[in-house]
């Protein structure tokens, strides 16, 4: 094969043939030409640069075109690549069958005499569009040269196959003409067909299945590389770290990027120890490593961080501390005393408010997303259509339920929230005994009470836990109690840090006084009532479950009955090795990473029965609270020296050494004073008084 067009430089889009073209291919397969204009010399296509490859061709005296087709034809059975036959004829052409067979003039038209200079620009157009002699059957030409219609080449429109202009005979019979520049017919996408349907199908299966194979391929290789496909990694520091520089890192700020991938990895391990833990590694110094960077990245103490850690997986834990981080949805409640949830969105739409309702769940709620109003200053609020109140406090006054025309207690009723939510759903009928022990609290919980118009509201301030002296026999209670605040760390972030373990002794003993008090208040023998409802805004176990089993456990005439609340988690029956009774999980908490509403719970009581005398005798008497909130109420006065003398008397086994005790008694009392920066030798003479 001799160097073709392709070794000198890319073959490029083909130009639109002209009608001077398909005359002159005409002229040289011996067709009649109508009168078509002649193509000026600056139409001949790329006859520069082809001097050098067509000067050898040029050199020898070219025949007609047919002639020279038919010779080219009987020489070149194989591929041509536009190369010229020689002068030897073939075995097979028509000249060596019939001596007197010449091959058919070709017809000029008058005017176009075919001169040197006309035959070598045909030439190289023969060249250039590369047409062998198998294109044009002349015999077959010569056999319709009579017929109506005359039949053209297969390349007679080049190498577009969609042309309309063919000869069904010449399709048939002739071979198809190759070209060295033609595209491999394995390169080509192949006809669809009836019947190679199926295997371009499976062709087309198994291409996909050999994509999806290297995509996983890549999805694992990446995996290996970023630590996520059952690798180990370090996050635990180690113990034999500078300690110099440990100090220097505490002095530095906390690198926020680093202490939240490191968190995010050590959940990821705990989730799967046994295969992503660092060998020699336990799971306490994973669980140290996530409680100290929790307190670096979100601002906890140690000890609130770890107790709200211990109350949810690893994860779980994750996703209540993020929440924390972010405020709930405002959400305002309708007040059905003064007008409808309809007409109020409507009114608040027009004002350039954007909300919707708050959830199925309930019928008076509206979450607010948008406002271009302050939602405290507008007409609707001032006149008493709605109030500002967070999702999680409708979920008492849901659970408790008051009907129409009953009593109720609402023992710690600032601001006013509930109260009145409880006033409207009792469509102000009844009584609502609005309590509590703040004067300057119970200034707004008035307030909110005349701007709603709840007429059948009393407002009292008493401690709650001198209830039912002032007043008792109520058809129900709610007790929204004091709490720690874990459940709306949102809204109050410094509960982060200033709630220590004293907080969380004295206000459970103070719930647990309050809770026994609402319980008492309550009159059992109510045909609708006898119910009484506890909650806290606080998610830990000693506000919550605990102070209600030291409840039940108190009173055994009450037990604990279904909310009625259509969602939230069941309470716990048993934490960290701690037994509860079965029943609390009809108890229900709520989460803010769980529900998206401020960290609540709730418990209802039914109560059965009288309170026994025995239970209720230590609260008439007075007895001493001691303070620490342990399940004990009352101290026993009963002088502790009798006891230990009688104590003596029965046990024989050993006794007491009063001078080694006095020792030990002295050293300690030194070292307390020590501690308080108080001189031990000061009040010595009142110690040794003591002592004797």
């Amino acid at each position: 094969m001799g160097a073709g067009r392709r070794m000198g430089r890319k073959q490029g889009a083909p130009e639109p043939l002209s009608e001077a073209h398909f005359a002159r291919l005409k002229r040289k397969a011996g067709l009649p030409v109508d009168d078509t204009p002649t193509e000026t010399s600056d139409s001949k296509r790329r006859r520069t640069g082809k001097n050098a490859h067509s000067s050898k061709d040029n050199n020898k005296k070219k025949t007609n075109g047919a002639a020279a087709a038919s010779s080219q034809k009987a020489a070149a059975p194989k591929k041509t690549n536009g190369e010229k036959p020689g002068k030897k004829v073939a075995k097979d052409h028509p000249k060596a069958a019939n001596p007197r067979w010449k091959p058919r003039a070709k017809a000029v038209m008058p005017g176009l005499e075919d001169d040197e200079d006309d035959e070598d620009d045909s030439d190289i157009e023969l060249e250039d569009d590369e047409i062998n002699a198998s294109d044009l059957d002349v015999e077959k030409l010569s056999d319709l040269g009579d017929a109506d219609g005359v039949a053209l080449g297969d390349d007679f429109l080049g190498s577009d196959s969609g042309s309309s202009v063919f000869d069904s005979d010449a399709e048939n019979d002739a071979e198809k003409p190759t070209f060295s520049e033609d595209e491999d017919e394995s390169d080509a996408e192949e006809k669809l067909t009836a019947a190679n349907i199926e295997g371009l199908s499976r062709r087309l299966d198994r291409r996909l299945a050999e994509e999806e194979a290297a995509n996983a391929a890549e999805l694992a290789e990446s995996a290996m590389q970023t630590n996520i496909d059952g690798d180990k990694p370090k996050i635990v520091d180690d113990d034999d770290d500078d300690e110099l520089s440990a100090k220097t890192n505490a002095l530095l700020a906390p690198d926020l990027q680093l202490l939240r991938t490191r968190i995010t990895e050590n959940i990821r391990v705990l989730d799967d120890f046994a295969n992503l833990a660092e060998d020699g590694r336990s799971r306490s110094e994973y669980t140290a490593q996530l409680l100290k960077d929790v307190c670096a990245y979100y601002g906890y103490s140690e000890y609130l961080a770890e107790k709200l850690y211990n109350l949810f997986t690893p994860r779980e834990a994750f996703a209540f501390f993020e929440a924390n981080e972010s405020g709930r949805p405002v959400v305002i409640r309708t007040n059905t005393l003064r007008t409808h949830r309809r007409d109020l969105a409507q009114a608040l739409i027009n004002r350039g408010v954007t909300l919707e309702p708050v959830g199925k769940w309930s019928k008076v709620g509206l979450q607010v997303f948008e406002s271009s109003v302050p939602l405290g200053a507008t007409p609707e609020y001032l006149a008493g259509h709605y109030i500002l109140q967070a999702a999680s406090s409708f979920l008492p006054c849901m659970a408790l339920d008051p009907q129409e025309n009953e009593r109720v207690l609402d023992m710690a009723a600032a601001p006013g929230g509930k109260t009145t939510y409880m006033s409207a759903m009792m469509k102000n009928t009844g009584v609502v005994v609005a309590n509590d022990p703040s004067k300057n609290r119970s200034k707004g919980l008035i307030g909110n009470i005349h701007r709603l118009g709840a007429r059948n509201v009393i407002v009292s301030n008493y401690d709650a836990r001198e209830f039912p002296k002032p007043m008792g026999g109520f058809d129900r209670v709610l007790l929204d109690a004091p709490c720690s605040g874990t459940g709306v760390i949102a809204k109050d972030p410094s509960v982060k840090t200033n709630k220590t373990e004293m907080d969380f002794m004295q206000l459970p003993h103070t719930q647990k006084q309050l809770l026994l008090a609402a319980i008492d208040s309550v009159n059992h023998s109510s045909k609708s009532g006898g119910y009484v409802v506890y909650s806290t805004c606080s998610v830990t176990i000693e506000e919550n479950e605990q102070v209600v089993q030291y409840a039940l456990s108190r009173r055994p005439n009450v037990k604990l009955v279904e909310t009625g609340l259509s969602f939230g988690k069941e309470g716990f029956t048993s934490f960290m090795g701690k037994k509860f009774d079965p029943s609390l999980r009809l108890t229900r908490r709520y989460y803010p990473h769980t529900y998206n509403v401020d960290g609540f719970y709730v418990a209802k009581f039914k109560k059965t029965g009288p309170t026994p005398a025995k239970a209720l005798a230590p609260r008439e008497k007075g007895g001493v609270s001691n303070g620490h909130g342990d399940d004990d109420v009352i101290i026993d006065k009963t002088p502790i020296a009798e006891d230990d003398e009688s104590a003596e008397q029965q046990d024989n086994f050993g006794g007491w050494d009063e001078d080694e005790d006095q020792q030990y008694i002295e050293k300690g009392r030194r070292n307390a004073m020590r501690r308080r920066g108080l001189d031990p030798k000061s009040n010595s003479s009142k110690a040794k008084k003591a002592s004797k």
